[in-house]
């Protein structure tokens, strides 16, 4: 058979090394060109090659180039390993025997792993088996960190063949044959390749089996039937063994290649790798780690698993999803719709390997061709989030520990008697009734629905916890949610078609199929029951993966390849069963095994479309356990954290990766969840989050209480204003939204979205932007009254003060006492700000105050969405306003693009202009005299405006 191609040491030039002009190959196939930019050759180098002879100069060449081609910047050419190609008739059956040189030439970094099952030491008999190389490494690794992989795939190694390829209205349509067999069972030996051309920046690779229909994840997606016309990307085939190679038109940067590696297609194991155009890959959630994923060896396993937030673990929610950034500032993205479990693997060529269990290979390619436009053509995909309800946004406050509707009531009084903002009031499972959903207790909780009708009453909301599971084991005719359930046929069964009996906090449960319409309706049904006693405003839900006390059911699971497939991915427990149903449990969609990862995303969906239906009114959702388009219907937090100082960092990492995502309202339980938080990490946790989009303080029953009235008078002032800060901030946060909803923007956006070609802002995740212009920068360790942040490069105006900061792109030591938090506003910005108060019903209502943010050519520009705050569909249906200030040339405008009567209802009171280098003369409002201040910190106040916020305006000024 015909060897796997790969480019041979002499064929490659490396960094460090000339170029040899007699190959001819290299020069005139494209798909061999150089891995690396040309370098200036070290002294060191040459002076070895002058005094060695042709087999050191050679040698020297290649190994030299071999490290700075793996440690190097990454390449805009294809990315592939420099082992030879085996020789035409070489054996693969080794037999023992001793293996091809070719293995022995494979950069370690280029060795994707032929044996990745966990727990087991590879040598080299069982390698063999399998016909791969066998080199052991010794190697120092961190505990639970995978390795260079010691079994990996010769160049020969058996793949598909493309064996026809046509062209069709969307793109090719090929035939792909597998000749020889693999090591898993059951190969699918013939496959269907199509290439979709779907948009001029978004190319669909479907690998499928023509002969039988396979289990494919149930997303809405969209059904093109027409050719990008001008596609930005380009498409190349290997035929034997195949290989796509896709690059980006404006410079050839390779975007996809997956010739780097074989390609697998079994019933239960599919692998395809791909070589990575750099190192700085982000996304693939949900996972704890930093913002930057590590590519030395790190596997990132996607199955759903109620786990507090540690590394190398797999977490609540699947994200099959990449945003990769290149060396240039451009950046593109990759995603897998499939729902499998699935190991995604990382490794520092760079490269990366989908291996998945089940479904098919649909994998998704973004051109961007900068990272925002990335995250917004998957969003194309997968659904745009949903604007959320205005007071979505404001402070909640939970805890899961108060014991008694009036204890919480007592806190809500607290926080209304210290002027403390607060919009919503939670309750976690002490609420129920003997932790049974639609219940609350009838004796601790009595006064709930008192409780809900005062927060109405003070223009305030309720949300309570729902978990899926529903007790089992109640007395015949008492449990009325169960009792409907069974009767119709809303609850997953085990794979006899039995009622799948499991255990959660109520003791022994069912569980409620959402793949099901008829369970949507069930819990529409129920939901409605309880909010006639308790009319509550959202739901949170949690447990969701789904969670169980047991493994698989109270009889277990059986023996078979869905509970026992011949590849596990590296899940927490070793098996698909761990702490959640039985993988060969029946739902009405298809197997547990395949719609697993989908069971939140499902769950928010019906909670989504049922509290619609029962208050007319934007539904506001918060789930633990997502899925790739879960932004559609629901928010996101972050999970069981600590009260620890790393804690608060991980949390920035994990609200940019799922704004990302496409899930912008997220947040962490803000000073922890579990253990006991002090009072200097509480009041640094509420000012960071106070710029969670999601602001949430939550704690256990454990620990002590941790709502800002507890601490002492300093603590609560600072806390008191922050929030005042974020509520301040109301209008430009909500704006933020509506991008996000109509575009897919982010609203918590990484530096480097703003800053692409700033390549020092590709590791930063200890800061953050809210949109384009606000930078925070927090503080993140005890006992410190500094903070040092990057500024790139640039105008920045200190939030408060207006103090002007130019920055080369630098890091600055900035002042940070412990009740501030610091707030850059970027040159060229203009932000709608509110008088806040201690609701955004009332804080909505008052006056703006406008702060433009001049560049060095005094330019700036702005935008404010506005409208109700709750009616579904505003921007659907036209029921919105929208403004846009601009200010150029010592003038400001402000111009309705869109009129509604909202609007009317809006003044601006006050407009700060930052960065005004000469104080003027005179200002003039439409025409009219108007008040100011000028400061010498070139800040110009214009005040006592009274503009309405519907009719255009003009503010001019005279230097």
């Amino acid at each position: 058979m015909v060897s796997y191609k790969r480019l041979n040491p002499e064929e490659v030039n490396f960094s460090g090394a000339t170029e040899d002009s007699g190959d001819a190959e290299a020069k005139t196939e494209d798909l061999e060109r150089p891995l690396l930019e040309q370098r200036s050759q070290c002294s060191s180098t040459v002076a070895l090659l002058t005094l060695g002879g042709l087999i050191l100069v050679v040698l020297g060449v290649w190994l030299l180039g071999t490290v700075f081609w793996l440690r190097g910047p990454p390449s805009t050419e294809i990315h592939k390993p420099p082992p030879p190609v085996a020789s035409p008739g070489q054996s693969r059956e080794w037999d023992g025997g001793a293996q091809p040189e070719s293995c022995t030439l494979i950069p370690e970094g280029w060795r994707f792993d032929c044996y990745p099952e966990r727990g087991v030491v590879v040598n080299e008999e069982m390698c063999h088996k399998r016909n791969c190389c066998f080199i052991q490494v010794a190697e120092e690794k961190s505990p639970g960190q995978n390795g260079v992989p010691w079994c990996f795939y010769p160049p020969d190694f058996p793949s598909y063949e493309l064996v026809t390829n046509n062209e069709t209205e969307m793109g090719y349509r090929g035939k792909l044959v597998r000749r020889q067999k693999t090591y898993y069972p059951n190969d699918i030996e013939t496959l269907q390749l199509d290439v979709l051309y779907e948009s001029d920046s978004r190319l669909r690779i479907r690998v499928t089996d023509p002969a039988k229909d396979r289990y494919e994840v149930p997303i809405d997606v969209p059904v093109v039937k027409k050719k990008a016309s001008n596609p930005l990307y380009t498409v190349e085939f290997t035929e034997q063994p195949f290989g796509l190679i896709v690059k980006r038109k404006q410079n050839g940067a390779v975007l996809l290649n997956t010739t780097v590696a074989p390609l697998f297609y079994a019933d239960q194991f599919l692998q395809m790798s791909t070589s990575l155009a750099s190192e700085f890959v982000y996304g693939l959630g949900e996972h704890r780690s930093n913002f930057l994923h590590d590519v030395q060896w790190n596997t990132l396993t996607m199955w759903t698993r109620d786990a507090a937030p540690v590394e190398l673990t797999n977490l609540y929610g699947v994200h099959p999803f990449y945003l990769l950034m290149e060396s240039d500032g451009l950046a593109h993205g990759s995603f897998l719709l499939n729902s499998n479990a699935m190991d995604v693997v990382l490794q520092p060529a760079p490269a990366l390997t989908w291996r998945t269990i089940g479904g098919i290979l649909d994998l998704y390619v973004f051109v961007g061709p900068d990272p925002s436009s990335v995250v917004g053509e998957y969003l194309e995909v997968v659904g745009k989030p949903a604007m959320p309800i205005y007071w979505a946004l404001g402070y909640h406050l939970c805890r899961w520990g108060y014991d008694s509707s009036n204890n919480t009531w007592d806190v809500v009084k607290k926080m209304r008697n210290n002027q403390i903002p607060q919009d919503v009031q939670w309750n976690d499972i002490d609420y129920m009734d003997r932790a049974l959903d639609f219940t609350h207790d009838p004796v601790n909780f009595a006064t709930l629905p008192d409780l809900v009708k005062d927060l109405h009453i003070h223009d305030q909301h309720y949300v309570m916890i729902l978990d899926p599971g529903i007790s089992s084991t109640q007395p015949a005719g008492s449990y009325l949610p169960f009792q409907e359930g069974i009767k119709q046929g809303v609850f997953i069964t085990n794979s006899s078609g039995d009622l799948l009996i499991g255990k959660v906090w109520p003791g022994l449960t069912a569980f409620p199929d959402f793949s099901n319409p008829d369970t949507h309706e069930w819990w529409y049904q129920n939901l409605k029951t309880f909010h006639d006693q308790v009319p509550f405003d959202g739901l949170w839900i949690d447990m969701n993966e789904p969670s169980n006390f047991l493994d698989g059911s109270v009889d277990g699971c059986p023996s078979n390849d869905l509970e026992n497939p011949p590849y596990t991915p590296a899940v927490l427990g070793g098996s698909l069963r761990a702490k959640t149903v039985c993988a060969s449990a029946r739902q009405k969609l298809n197997s547990h095994y395949n719609l697993h990862n989908l069971y939140g995303l499902m769950e928010a969906k019906a909670s989504a479309s049922a509290l619609k239906k029962l208050l007319k009114k934007r539904p506001f959702v918060i789930s633990r356990s997502t899925f790739s388009s879960h932004g559609v219907y629901s928010g996101h937090w972050l999970g069981d954290n600590r009260s620890q100082w790393k804690d608060l960092y991980m949390s920035i990492p994990g609200m940019l990766t799922f704004n990302i995502l496409g899930i912008p309202l997220v947040g962490a339980d803000i000073c922890g969840f579990s253990a006991t938080t002090t009072e200097e990490l509480c009041v640094r946790w509420t000012q960071l989050g106070a710029f969670y989009p999601f602001t949430r303080n939550h704690n256990t029953k454990d620990s002590q209480a941790q709502d800002p009235t507890v601490f002492s008078p300093a603590a609560r002032k600072a806390m008191t204003e922050v929030l005042l800060l974020r509520y301040s901030l109301f209008p430009f946060l909500y704006t933020l939204f509506h991008h996000a909803h109509l575009s897919g923007h982010t609203v918590a956006r990484p530096l480097f979205f703003e800053f692409p070609r700033d390549l020092k802002t590709y590791k930063i995740d200890k800061q953050f932007l809210w949109g384009k212009s606000l930078l925070v920068t927090p503080v993140l360790a005890p006992g410190v009254d500094y903070v040092v942040g990057y500024l790139p490069q640039g105008i920045w105006y200190d939030f408060y003060t207006g103090d002007s900061l130019v920055s080369k792109g630098e890091e600055i030591k900035l002042h940070a006492p412990l009740d501030k938090i610091n707030l850059h506003l970027r040159e060229g910005s203009i932000t709608p700000t509110q008088r806040p108060n201690t609701t955004l019903w009332v804080s909505s209502s008052q006056p703006l105050h406008l702060i433009a943010c001049l560049t060095e050519d005094g330019l700036a520009e702005g935008d404010l969405f506005w409208d109700d705050g709750e009616t579904i569909d505003t921007y659907e249906t036209d029921q919105y306003a929208y403004f846009i200030f601009r200010l150029k040339q010592n003038t400001m405008t402000s111009e309705v693009v869109h009129s509604h009567m909202e609007a009317t209802y809006i003044t601006v009171e006050t407009v700060s202009f930052y960065g005004l280098k000469k104080g003027p003369t005179s200002v003039t409002v439409n025409s009219q005299e108007a008040s100011f201040i000028y400061t010498t910190n070139q800040v110009l106040k214009v005040y006592d405006l009274g503009l309405n916020l519907s009719q255009n305006f003009t503010i001019s000024w005279v230097s």
